[in-house]
């Protein structure tokens, strides 16, 4: 695999953040073998700094490497992927609590332009430009907790359940369902109630679990 001059530029600095949003936005699919040599290019890197990136993405999840066989990425199974949904709820409901304790004039207008153009987005039509500003949502929210335990574990469930989210967003009216309770989630932390932003926050996340789950049986159906 060859890249342009432009995109190799812009995988040099860091491999082992470029191979993984190289996996979760579908570059690497599930499964796929990952050939030392062929990442070198990729990366623009060598096969020890090759190796090193390879090792850490399995501390994440993301990759799956087996004696004599190399390194493959790995494939998160409906079950799994409805746990970690699971396991987000809980964990976005501390940070959404954290950040509504924790807010303050930046955060809540930070928050608000996220919603504003998220809404623009949707209105527009572009579902998956939506779906990318309901992450930047969720990551600012995070941000806004300083909550480092909780933030490093969902960076690590996002990564792999990322495939599953853009099926769950595409599910018809999903999207704008979730915009208006991503609204709530914003103004009920903006007020500063942490307990119930914690109790919306899972709400949300249940909702999701239940689209996961319907859009999962219509993929076996």
């Amino acid at each position: 695999m060859r890249l342009s001059p432009a995109e190799a530029e812009t995988t040099r600095m860091d491999p082992v953040q470029k191979l993984r949003e190289a996996i979760t936005s579908g570059v690497f699919t599930p499964n796929e073998r990952l050939i030392e040599h062929q990442l070198v290019d990729f990366l623009a890197t060598n096969r020890t700094k090759v190796r090193t990136t390879l090792a850490r993405l399995e501390q994440e999840g993301l990759v799956v490497i087996e004696p004599n066989r190399g390194a493959r990425v790995r494939l998160v199974s409906d079950v799994e992927a409805l746990e970690i949904t699971q396991a987000r709820g809980v964990l976005e409901g501390l940070v959404a609590r954290q950040a509504a304790e924790n807010i303050n004039d930046d955060g809540r207008s930070s928050l608000r332009n996220i919603i504003g153009e998220m809404e623009a987005l949707l209105d527009g039509g572009d579902v998956l430009g939506y779906s990318a500003g309901a992450s930047r949502l969720h990551a600012e929210i995070q941000r806004l907790s300083g909550h480092t335990t909780a933030t490093r574990l969902l960076e690590n469930l996002d990564s792999q359940i990322i495939r599953f989210q853009y099926r769950t967003v595409l599910m018809t009216g999903r999207a704008a369902k979730a915009l208006q309770e991503h609204k709530e989630i914003v103004e009920v932390i903006c007020s500063g109630d942490g307990e119930k932003a914690e109790q919306i926050m899972r709400a949300h996340l249940e909702g999701v679990q239940l689209a996961l789950k319907t859009t999962i049986e219509k993929t076996r159906s």
